[in-house]
């Protein structure tokens, strides 16, 4: 798949404009593993507060987790660009202290669409989740 930045600036430095103004993703404990051209690894350790009532992680972090990763993915192209549709499936539960890695991966960049697959693993490398994300293309440059 031809990889397309239109923007001057790296998916590093994309990454940390938004980064930097995203305090969700901070207070959340996210820390970048990787990014690149349509591309983005995200880590977090869930903490006790992030714990529902049957004392597994409440299913909005792990969908967090894999939105902030498809965002950062999906914007270092070059050019803003916001989701327009997203999904999740968990099919594992999350516990306290487990460590979270989501990876996101471009499947398909068009001039105005673009699509994300992004996987949620823990530490021992089982997937606990499963996001799709459509994204829409604005033509404002990073």
């Amino acid at each position: 798949m031809e990889k397309e930045n239109t923007s001057t600036l790296s998916p590093e430095t994309i990454f940390h404009r938004m980064f930097d103004n995203d305090p969700f993703s901070r207070w959340m404990g996210m820390e970048l593993v990787s990014v690149g051209a349509g591309s983005c690894t995200l880590k977090m350790r869930v903490r006790g507060e992030m714990l529902n009532g049957f004392g597994v992680a409440h299913g909005g972090i792990t969908f967090t987790l894999a939105d902030s990763a498809f965002a950062f993915a999906c914007n270092s192209q070059g050019r803003h660009t916001v989701s327009i549709h997203c999904s999740i499936e968990h099919v594992a539960p999350v516990f306290e202290n487990d460590v979270l890695m989501a990876v996101a991966q471009e499947e398909n960049l068009g001039n105005s669409v673009s699509n994300y697959a992004i996987t949620v693993s823990r530490q021992d490398g089982t997937a606990v989740a499963f996001f799709r994300g459509v994204a829409y293309r604005k033509r404002e440059q990073w």
